[in-house]
């Protein structure tokens, strides 16, 4: 049991506040996806603590100009790339109207800093970074194009603005373009955890949650589980999804001779998609690259384990041997689903790792989602206002932990983008964003508590904050 200072970044900081939403979709949009609902999950807890949230963002077929979502304004206007445009002449329209603003960059931003005012807090959010894709899906001069406005020309525009990052791996393709500013990671938030989970099929069954595009590569996937049905010839697959490449993909199991075995149920509600979790052995992806693996979370709330290629984004998402596994090279992957499923009818095994995964999957939710983008918010304001100075420009991070003192108020030390929970028993644990394991020991040293523990944390607990951290091997993981 823990509880964390409730004012510390909570979302009532915002409140009376006009937060500004760019996105190219929303989420009721044909095609939204897992970025429409990052931004939609937390804008509508925003709006539950008495912000008020307005999206600028692209029209589909048979979408209203205007439109309240949640009690989300939503204000439509434009196309995939005409929407830049749109979203331009309405900033100058409003400039000054908004307190703050979320430019999220789907390969192309909006360059929201060159219509506001210079003194409005703009984060930018990137989900995953798209040079690989612009040069896989567009024609040289497009690809040279998209590549230039994501790197160099953001860098030129966004600045020193701050920056939230989904995951490590989004983070670290940032710095590999040069981005030398303030980086903070906001994972995910995922499903609510079930209380309980049902019965797995009584044979081994994949079950695969995916939108059918070419960078999630389930072409891949489907000759690799035609190598392991071999073995298995009682394996199964259900996916999950829809999308452009959906005929191809059914005609390649048709091909490989799958048909029996491989199940294609196309979109479906969440509550069909959760059934076929909860009787699922595995789940297993072969993209080319994520910023977040949305769906792995989402099958490990199901104690679902998930055999994944070591890719950024996926290899954050899985804990290899412990929620899942990663495998370095395709062609590995037909041995390793062989090897996993092996391990998998061994029931204590199966048992052990699906509680493994539960646990990791409960450190991912919105509400805590949404705390983090409010800290990042915060912290940016006073930044902008005089705040400190930016010495959280270093992707390092530490959690420290001390007994909690009677009469020692613990926001003087913090800084709204840090992580703090108390335990039942007085334990406090701060995961301090930006700050080596120095910096952090002497802003404990200035609160007068006594000895603490100081450690540098990796992928894992900063993925999961203090949660993570209350298993000390935890606070000391690097993975």
């Amino acid at each position: 049991m823990t509880n964390s200072l409730p004012d510390f970044n909570s979302p009532e900081r915002l409140a009376g506040k006009q937060v500004l939403v760019l996105n190219w979709r929303d989420i009721r949009h044909s095609q939204a996806g897992g970025a429409e609902q990052y931004m939609h999950e937390i804008s509508r807890r925003w709006v539950q603590s008495g912000v008020r949230v307005t999206w600028f963002t692209g029209r589909d077929d048979g979408q209203a100009a205007e439109d309240v979502i949640d009690g989300i304004r939503i204000l439509r206007g434009g196309g995939p790339l005409s929407i830049y445009g749109h979203s331009a002449v309405r900033l100058l329209r409003t400039s000054g109207q908004f307190d703050a603003v979320v430019d999220c960059q789907n390969g192309i931003p909006f360059f929201s800093p060159l219509f506001l005012p210079r003194g409005v807090p703009v984060i930018q959010l990137v989900h995953h970074v798209h040079q690989e894709q612009f040069r896989t899906r567009f024609s040289p001069p497009l690809a040279a194009v998209g590549r230039f406005l994501e790197g160099t020309g953001a860098k030129t525009v966004y600045g020193q603005r701050a920056i939230v990052a989904v995951s490590p791996s989004t983070r670290l393709e940032l710095r590999k373009l040069g981005f030398a500013g303030p980086i903070h990671v906001v994972p995910n938030g995922t499903i609510d955890i079930p209380p309980m989970v049902g019965d797995r099929a009584p044979e081994p069954t994949i079950a695969v949650v995916s939108r059918l595009v070419p960078h999630k590569r389930l072409d891949l996937l489907l000759g690799q589980f035609a190598v392991a049905a071999r073995t298995f010839p009682k394996l199964r697959m259900d996916i999950v999804g829809d999308g452009p490449e959906r005929p191809r993909l059914q005609q390649l199991a048709m091909d490989l001779g799958l048909d029996p075995s491989v199940t294609f149920h196309g979109y479906q509600p969440n509550e069909v998609r959760d059934r076929l979790l909860g009787r699922a052995w595995l789940t297993a992806s072969t993209s080319a690259s994520e910023g977040w693996g949305c769906s792995v979370i989402e099958a490990a709330a199901w104690g679902v384990p998930c055999l994944a290629l070591r890719v950024p984004g996926i290899r954050d998402s899985v804990v290899d041997g412990k929620t899942g596994w990663l495998v370095d090279t395709p062609r590995e992957f037909g041995t390793a689903l062989v090897d996993t499923i092996r391990l998998l009818t061994e029931r204590e095994a199966a048992t052990d790792m699906a509680l493994e995964c539960r646990e990791w999957a409960s450190c991912f939710t919105w509400d805590r989602s949404t705390k983090l983008l409010t800290g990042v918010l915060l912290e940016e304001g006073m930044r902008l206002n005089g705040g400190e100075p930016r010495s959280v420009h270093s992707d390092l991070s530490t959690m420290v932990r001390f007994e909690r003192p009677v009469g020692v108020e613990l926001c003087d030390i913090l800084r709204p983008a840090d992580e703090v929970a108390v335990t039942d028993e007085g334990n406090v644990w701060i995961l301090m964003k930006g700050r080596d394991e120095f910096e952090a020991f002497s802003a404990v040293k200035r609160l007068g508590v006594g000895p603490a523990d100081v450690h540098p944390v990796g992928r894992k607990t900063l993925l999961a904050g203090p949660r993570a951290a209350f298993d000390t091997a935890g606070a000391v993981d690097g993975h």
